[in-house]
């Protein structure tokens, strides 16, 4: 009887790149509590465009044992909002752009319930330290590329027809993903 063991906790902030630890403040994504702007506690760039920024992202820890030759996975996949490092203009913001914002946040989570099913479905191996972070990576990679179009897509939130559809679109999507 072999024993594998790992536990990982990889973060991505879709905004700045950081890397955070536990310590750090977070509000876990839950469909019963929406952001409010004294969520942000972050300061603005000084050289900041945009009226707001929401960071987020994705964690994981696992841990795996392996008995006569058959894998057992414990996995937990997550979703956070990262106050310090959100933050919004007061003189630039409004509902609309909350709603904006928590949409980026929504959208972290749809690719957590994402990743969630792949891994479920994954044939795992003997390696499930480096399947499981591929797997990770490729989620990332992939929320990335849909957050850039959602922004670029809503015009950072100024084309309400286009939130409205993406607000729609999203809530189906997690609604499909529960």
């Amino acid at each position: 009887m072999g024993i594998l063991k790992n536990i990982c906790c990889l973060i991505f902030l879709l905004s700045s790149g950081f890397i955070l630890s536990q310590e750090e403040e977070t509000i876990p994504w839950s469909p019963d509590r929406k952001l409010m702007w004294e969520d942000f506690k972050g300061r603005p760039f000084k050289t900041a465009w945009a009226a707001a920024v929401t960071a987020s992202g994705i964690s994981y820890e696992f841990s795996s044992t392996e008995t006569n030759g058959e894998l057992k996975l414990d996995i937990e996949i997550s979703t956070h909002f990262y106050p310090d490092k959100s933050w919004f203009q007061p003189d630039l913001v409004n509902g609309v752009i909350l709603s904006h914002e928590q949409l980026h946040f929504d959208i972290a989570e749809l690719f957590a319930r994402k990743m969630r099913k792949q891994v479920s479905q994954a044939n795992l191996t003997g390696n499930v330290k480096a399947e499981i972070k591929k797997i990770y990576r490729d989620i990332l990679k992939e929320l990335g590329a849909f957050q850039k179009k959602y922004d670029y897509e809503t015009n950072f939130s100024r084309n309400i027809q286009q939130q409205l559809q993406w607000n729609a679109k999203i809530a189906e999507l997690l609604n499909e993903m529960e």
